[in-house]
């Protein structure tokens, strides 16, 4: 980028509603609606898991795409493309009930996603480039409160609509989430055309030191093996517990305002680690709080564990940008996010079905967030012993 944006912080805004979009609404929201299509139609919990394995298996391929094409694209018109087609996919996935047409369509919001979302972290990490500080709390404000208000929106929602209208009405919960995306678009779009990035073709970029940086991306994997259960599954095994849609609609908007307001509390661990401490500590934290409800189970519990996970769960992409930051040349940014991305992509890709084999296997999902729990404990492990790179 050519210097700063005149104004940095309603840029910031448009890449946040881009991470809202293709993260807070296309990989999110399936967990809220998954009890409806479950018991509308009949699904086992691999079956449910399923979907949001193809939307991973899709993700997968757009970070690899995006790996590729950020050579040769500049990484707003990948922004732009990805948040525009997100949004599309959306819309169709509310138009037919059929397997095949969700498969479809949840795995090409999942490409699309990729694209955009990788774009988002790397431009975000453009601004504010002499202010560590302030580039530090600006991406960590991109991941919060991008991906915080999506669950926010989604989670006020949708629960309440199946509630009033039943599980039948679940398509309708795309078509809502969908048309939201619409609507804050344009500042999105906008976004794209405020900053001047380079293609990476036009500038030189140095190898990645990959070897140096193996422990950072285990715990990133881990990360995307372990996450994405309790958000997949957590209103499944609420409503197992006999939890109402109030209920279930309060845990996902607090969750969600978590996500908000973590930014501020992890910004100062950000800025000062350039270390693999920032990710460790945030580890720990989504693996209490994936665990909590299933070792103490109960509303309360619930309510303590929903905190615990938001306030930590978005906050790995932000350590992994200020990694990049801290211990690459600008030039290398992009690439090296995007190396990130297809990394926590493929994790994430087996969580799901798996977490579904396991919790029919056991006739208990809650066995399956305690087995996402080991897995995150153990990515910490593993992130800790990063340690900075020397340029």
């Amino acid at each position: 980028m050519t210097g700063n944006p005149q104004k940095p912080w309603l840029v910031l805004a448009g890449l946040a509603v881009g991470v809202g979009v293709t993260n807070g609404f296309a990989r999110f929201a399936y967990g809220l609606m998954l009890p409806a299509m479950k018991a509308e139609l009949g699904w086992n919990y691999a079956q449910a898991g399923w979907l949001n394995t193809a939307n991973a298996a899709g993700y997968v391929i757009g970070a690899i795409l995006t790996m590729m094409l950020i050579r040769t694209v500049r990484p707003t018109h990948l922004f732009a493309f990805g948040l525009v087609t997100t949004t599309i996919a959306l819309l169709a996935t509310g138009l037919v009930t059929a397997l095949w047409w969700q498969t479809t369509w949840r795995a090409l919001a999942g490409v699309f996603a990729a694209m955009s979302f990788s774009t988002a972290g790397a431009l975000a990490a453009q601004l504010f480039r002499d202010d560590p500080r302030r580039n530090a709390l600006a991406i960590a404000i991109l991941f919060g409160c991008g991906g915080g208000l999506g669950i926010v929106l989604s989670g006020a929602a949708l629960p309440i609509l199946l509630g009033v209208f039943g599980n039948a009405a679940w398509p309708w919960g795309w078509v809502l989430i969908g048309s939201t995306s619409l609507a804050v678009l344009p500042l999105g779009l906008w976004t794209a055309t405020q900053l001047h990035t380079p293609r990476g073709a036009d500038i030189p970029s140095p190898p990645l030191p990959l070897r140096r940086m193996i422990p950072e991306l285990c715990g990133y994997a881990g990360f995307g093996l372990g996450y994405i259960v309790y958000l997949t599954f957590l209103s499944a095994w609420m409503t197992e517990q006999a939890a109402g849609p109030y209920f279930i609609a309060l845990i996902w908007v607090l969750l969600g305002s978590c996500i908000v307001v973590s930014p501020y509390l992890w910004r100062p661990v950000l800025a000062r680690f350039a270390s693999g401490v920032p990710l460790t500590l945030i580890l720990v934290g989504i693996a209490l709080g994936s665990a909590l409800p299933v070792i103490v189970p109960g509303n309360g519990m619930l309510i303590v564990s929903a905190t615990i996970f938001g306030l930590c769960v978005f906050m790995p992409p932000g350590a992994i940008t200020s990694f990049s930051r801290q211990n690459l040349p600008p030039e290398s940014w992009g690439s090296a996010i995007s190396f990130f991305t297809v990394v926590f992509a493929v994790a994430q890709t087996i969580g799901p079905y798996g977490a579904g084999l396991i919790g029919d296997a056991f006739g208990n999902i809650g066995v399956s967030l305690l087995a996402a729990a080991g897995i995150l404990i153990l990515g910490a492990v593993l992130a800790l012993m990063q340690r900075p790179l020397e340029r």
